[in-house]
């Protein structure tokens, strides 16, 4: 296995496509609500990528994944197929978005809360995006992959969750 640095160029156009599927979760935050469908949700973030974007969701048709974005509610740990089912208040829901642009490939995903949640939901919630940013911050140069799950592990732990 071989390390390839990318070139300014292409590091700057990777950063881009970051911006853009950055965009894509800003964008459908409101959106989620109580009574909205995963499937409804796939078609707005589907029609922002291409239409206003102009990039490919890269998840649509990839081995066969039906959906322009992975919707994972409550137990679905990741991948959720977006469906017809309905959204209820206290839900949560993690929108992963994969775009691709200008020849790089953009990937990030957010958690949300439908409507009101309970406070072990809000902890958790709160846990996962505080883990997150303790995983990015791990991220340096020179430094082994395992940093990321060094920095996340021990945290999550200390608030009484565990890692997939």
């Amino acid at each position: 296995m071989s390390i390839t640095i990318k070139t300014p160029a292409e590091q700057d156009a990777m950063r881009e496509a970051g911006r853009l599927t950055a965009a894509v979760l800003d964008m459908i935050g409101p959106h989620i609500r109580p009574g909205v469908t995963t499937d409804e949700l796939d078609r707005i973030c589907h029609d922002y990528i291409v239409d206003v974007q102009h990039a490919v969701p890269a998840p649509l048709h990839y081995k066969g994944f039906p959906k322009s974005i992975c919707a994972s509610v409550n137990g679905v740990v990741c991948h959720g197929v977006p469906d017809n089912r309905r959204l209820q208040e206290g839900d949560i829901v993690n929108i992963d978005v994969t775009a691709f642009v200008d020849g790089m490939h953009g990937d990030t995903s957010a958690t949300f809360v439908v409507g009101a949640v309970d406070e072990p939901t809000r902890a958790l919630v709160e846990t996962t995006r505080e883990a997150t940013l303790r995983g990015i911050a791990a991220v340096a140069p020179g430094e082994p992959l395992r940093r990321i799950g060094e920095a996340i592990e021990p945290f999550a732990r200390s608030r009484g969750f565990s890692v997939v």
